[in-house]
């Protein structure tokens, strides 16, 4: 009860007004509830029910009352202007009506594989380059492709018309102790990112909630629509999460080696071999929509193919130049459309497999795997990964390992889910199907 306690002294403290819970749908859609004042000790301590029949992957509707109970650690005072009192977020866990934990609540099953670390006194650390476009919106404030400027990478006014717009959300993301570490123009027109400081896991999935949402306030005072959806545009680059991990021990680096080829310990290896061995299997996690698979084809520097480099960004894993503390290797496949709490859990999971099992990875392709034709791509031993939804359906569907880590429900859930998705998108007729057959039979 002290940490109860000493929160309800710091809310008094800290002049809060409102309080806004905060959890995520199975989808990744982040569900809020603002809480006033005069329930701050009843929330903090007893937590607040809710219908969870009603959140996208829950409960049935005989079976829906749920609680959210914030999570005190994830305290931070929010910086938008607009709200009419000083407000303070927290992240929710759920529980059961009888006071278990929801096993279908994705922060818990990202909890559950770092908890496999934590025994070790490991620490699983994350840290994502986050891609987004900032759109014109209409004269009706609704959003539209329609760019924003005309620049490409690394470029800066008058180039990029949105340099003060991400100079703002560095200046809110600081202010909640975010530690943003860089900001710049991307390749395509009116792409952008952003990069954060490394966190431990379950934090940094928590981060990403907010920093989605400051984003797109901000572009919004500015005039602009910022969106994460991974192709919203044909013929230029889509938006990834890179995803760069490392596991310490203390202040120890788990995946350095000096002393092995590459710098890389026969831990990181075997973490390694992990990944590239399920990966595929996990597609359907990391690049979630009907969408993500436009991006993810051949000629815009997206990955497609199983392979790892040292420097070669056309691989699906790459291991930057870095110091012995800075050891690490970096996901390209991800999208930030997916639920970032399963979609750490599965890359979590899927290491930890390959350290479990001792899988080897194959060696390190340095070519350009993009100029590389079939045969010699089947020469190298790469594998290709699932190139629509319904093919990453296909492989979740058979993956022991996959079902292991989200557990039965979650499986099923996501299999239903994007089923649909998938089965919704087939019957749909396209602008491109007419334009293309119409008057040719």
């Amino acid at each position: 009860m002290q940490d109860e306690e000493s929160f309800i002294e710091k809310l008094k403290k800290d002049e809060v007004e409102f309080l806004q819970l905060q959890f995520t749908d199975i989808s990744g859609s982040v569900k809020s509830l603002t809480i006033p004042h005069n329930r701050f000790e009843d929330v903090i301590y007893n937590g607040v029910m809710f219908d969870g029949s009603s959140i996208v992957g829950y409960k049935q509707i005989e079976d829906s009352d749920m609680k959210a109970v914030p999570e005190l650690s994830s305290y931070t005072i929010l910086t938008n202007e607009n709200y009419a009192g000083k407000t303070v977020r927290f992240v929710c866990k759920i529980f059961n009506s009888d006071g278990t934990r929801f096993e279908g609540d994705p922060r818990y099953i990202l909890e559950k594989q770092v908890e496999k670390l934590t025994k070790e006194n490991k620490t699983y650390y994350l840290g994502p380059e986050l891609e987004y476009f900032l759109f014109k919106q209409d004269e009706n404030g609704e959003p539209t492709i329609e760019p924003s400027d005309y620049g490409g990478y690394f470029d800066k006014e008058p180039l990029d018309r949105a340099f003060t717009v991400k100079q703002e959300i560095i200046r809110k993301l600081e202010g909640l102790h975010y530690y943003p570490e860089a900001s710049h123009h991307e390749v395509a027109y009116s792409q952008h990112e952003i990069d954060v400081k490394y966190s431990d896991a379950v934090t940094m999935a928590d981060r990403i909630i907010m920093i989605k949402s400051v984003v797109k306030e901000t572009a919004n005072e500015y005039g602009y629509y910022a969106t994460f959806m991974p192709k919203p545009v044909k013929g230029v680059n889509g938006n990834g999460m890179h995803v760069h991990q490392s596991i310490f021990s203390g202040d120890e680096n788990l995946f350095y080696n000096e002393s092995n080829k590459y710098g890389l310990s026969d831990y990181a290896m075997h973490y390694l071999g992990g990944i590239l061995n399920n990966v595929a299997d996990a597609s359907l996690v990391l690049a979630s929509t009907v969408n993500s698979y436009k991006r993810l084809v051949p000629g815009y520097e997206a990955p497609v193919y199983i392979a790892w480099a040292n420097r070669n960004r056309s691989a699906l894993v790459r291991i930057p130049a870095a110091p012995p503390k800075g050891k690490r290797m970096e996901l390209r496949f991800p999208d930030a459309a997916g639920n970032q709490y399963l979609q750490f859990a599965a890359i979590l999971g899927m290491g930890l497999d390959g350290i479990e099992n001792k899988i080897n990875p194959p060696e390190a392709i340095e070519k350009n795997i993009f100029e590389m034709d079939l045969a010699e791509r089947q020469k190298n031993g790469i594998k290709s990964m699932p190139g629509s939804l319904g093919q990453a359906i296909e492989s979740f569907r058979n993956s022991e390992l996959m079902k292991k880590i989200f557990g039965e429900s979650v499986f099923n859930n996501l299999l239903r889910i994007k089923e649909n998705e998938w089965n919704e998108f087939r019957s749909e007729v396209t602008d491109w199907e007419i334009n293309k057959y119409l008057d040719i039979y």
